[in-house]
């Protein structure tokens, strides 16, 4: 198994001479070309992951230095068990027991290709947790095995904890619900699906976040519409940026103003 170093998604050998991942017009190739890696190379190079509370029954999970494109890995723990969201592109025993000292682990998944991490990895060390992946980007994986298991539509996780596909940044792009989250008012985990901005009051919607592809009004307010469905307060992305408050109206401001804009109601102001 190799990683690539741009994405940090894993391969199985024989890996392709390019991460398709990157190939595709949302990511990209360096401009020196493809450079693969392994957790052997990256534990010798004095990799390491950072393990911190967010709030109550969720833990955010860094690699450091930064590997790939570098997001905080969520593991979100209920009476039930845990779930890992996004995980990252390294993986180490030490931090794989003390997720699993948190109780048994439900499944793991990634809010869309660029997040699959090591996804599998982080699965044999935490006792062959499923690994959810949805339908509609199964043909991204680099690595197949019998922990993958696919899902469209909603998936429960636990009671109160429920992955939600509402497509976008990939057509499987996902969100987590966890409904006791933010003290009771709910937590909706994002990734890129939808990106909290620096100013903490809105969020983005792209197809790509590099490269600056934007989805179409029409997409934006089919995301918004299904997720104003949803009760929740507080966002979580997938960079430690987050949306503490108010989250539904931010969903719904933030995707009326994308809208407005691809439809050109604002050219006057450009």
């Amino acid at each position: 198994m190799l990683i690539c170093a741009t994405c940090a998604v894993e391969y199985a050998e024989p890996v392709p001479e390019v991460c398709p991942i990157c190939a595709d017009e949302r990511q990209y190739v360096p401009l020196d070309g493809q450079h693969w890696t392994s957790l052997d190379e990256l534990a010798s190079n004095g990799e390491e992951l950072t393990v911190h509370d967010l709030e109550p029954g969720m833990l955010g999970i860094r690699s450091r230095p930064s590997v790939g494109i570098g997001q905080q890995c969520i593991v979100v723990t209920t009476s039930q068990g845990s779930l890992v969201w996004d995980p990252t592109g390294y993986v180490d025993d030490a931090t794989a027991q003390r997720v699993r000292d948190l109780g048994p682990v439900l499944a793991i998944a990634a809010s869309h290709p660029h997040m699959f991490g090591v996804q599998v990895e982080w699965s044999r060390r935490l006792g062959n947790a499923p690994v959810l992946v949805a339908e509609a980007d199964h043909g991204w994986l680099g690595r197949d095995d019998e922990a993958i298991q696919t899902w469209s539509g909603t998936r429960e996780i636990a009671g109160g904890l429920i992955l939600h596909q509402v497509g976008g940044h990939f057509a499987g792009s996902a969100c987590v619900l966890w409904k006791d989250g933010a003290d009771g008012d709910g937590v909706l985990l994002t990734g890129d699906t939808i990106f909290p901005n620096p100013d903490h009051r809105s969020v983005g919607f792209l197809r790509s976040y590099p490269n600056k592809i934007p989805l179409s009004g029409a997409v934006v307010q089919r995301i918004a519409g299904r997720l104003e469905a949803l009760s929740f307060d507080r966002i979580y992305g997938n960079f430690n940026n987050v949306i503490d408050h108010d989250g539904r109206q931010v969903v719904r401001a933030s995707a009326d103003r994308h809208t407005a804009w691809v439809r050109g109601d604002h050219d006057d102001l450009t």
